[in-house]
């Protein structure tokens, strides 16, 4: 199961409204060394990504939660995105040059067929979105930030 930590933005009848900040696939930019990736994300504006989650529960702005997918819907949702495209490319491009046997019309067909590739792919990306497999989980559900206090002893 891949795991990552969400921010609650809002709760309205049993749905949340969820902020999750992009990570590093190899955590060396947590760890603040590595390969220089974190330096060059810096750069580029912080893209951050909203999602909405069933739970009953009710949460409260702020408030972290843990959600999770299972690792087999994840690498079927990236076969799907990378090597439809990719199919399209390729079955495109070589049957042009089968075809009319021109470099030209071969590349043509590359560009149509990746194109067509891409269309499917997100037809059957919006296919699947609704499935059950595809939907994140909540796995555990942080304290509420209005849960801590804090006390001074003053005297």
């Amino acid at each position: 199961m891949m795991k990552e930590w969400a921010t609650v933005i809002s709760w309205e009848k049993g749905v949340a409204l969820l902020q999750c900040d992009p990570q590093a696939g190899c955590g060396s930019c947590n760890a603040r060394t590595g390969c220089g990736t974190r330096t060059l994300n810096k750069l580029g504006p912080q893209p951050t990504h909203h999602l909405q989650v069933n739970i009953d529960q009710p949460l409260e702005p702020g408030q972290k939660v843990e959600l999770g997918i299972t690792e087999g819907s994840l690498l079927r949702s990236a076969l799907l995105v990378y090597m439809t495209p990719l199919a399209g490319l390729l079955l495109g491009g070589g049957a042009m040059q089968m075809w009319l046997n021109s470099d030209l019309f071969a590349l043509l067909g590359a560009v149509a067929g990746g194109a067509a590739g891409f269309i499917t792919a997100r037809f059957l990306a919006k296919q699947s979105a609704e499935e059950h497999d595809y939907q994140p989980v909540v796995l555990q559900i942080g304290l509420p930030p209005t849960a801590f206090r804090m006390q001074s002893d003053l005297s």
